[in-house]
């Protein structure tokens, strides 16, 4: 998701913040996370949403092209934007590391008291 000169580098901090904050307080900042991101009247992140926001990830370089990727990379319904769910999926998908563990963060969540 960068051009050629000027390349985004996305260095996966997750899978420490998922143990710094178990699993809870890693859904919250997911959560957080995305209502910086969103469209306040809509509660969706929207390409305007994002475009604007963007400095926000440290993504201020990013051109169209790229958000729109972006975009539709997480749009699993097709409406042209990321509500929660497709976000935190698409967060969680970012993540090689967190990919690997998610049959036990997913245990973790559902059965926190196992």
């Amino acid at each position: 998701m960068g051009s050629r000169k000027n390349p985004v580098v996305f260095e996966d901090y997750f899978p420490a913040m998922m143990e710094k904050l178990g699993t809870e307080g890693f859904m919250k900042e997911l959560t957080n996370g995305f209502q910086l991101l969103m469209d306040g009247e809509k509660k969706v992140i929207t390409f305007e949403s994002l475009k604007r926001n963007s400095a926000l990830l440290g993504l201020e370089g990013m051109n169209d092209d790229e958000i729109r990727c972006m975009l539709r990379e997480g749009d699993l319904d097709g409406d042209g934007a990321l509500d929660e769910m497709e976000f935190c999926t698409l967060m969680f998908r970012l993540s090689p590391a967190l990919m690997n563990n998610s049959k036990e963060l997913l245990e973790e969540a559902i059965f926190p008291f196992h």
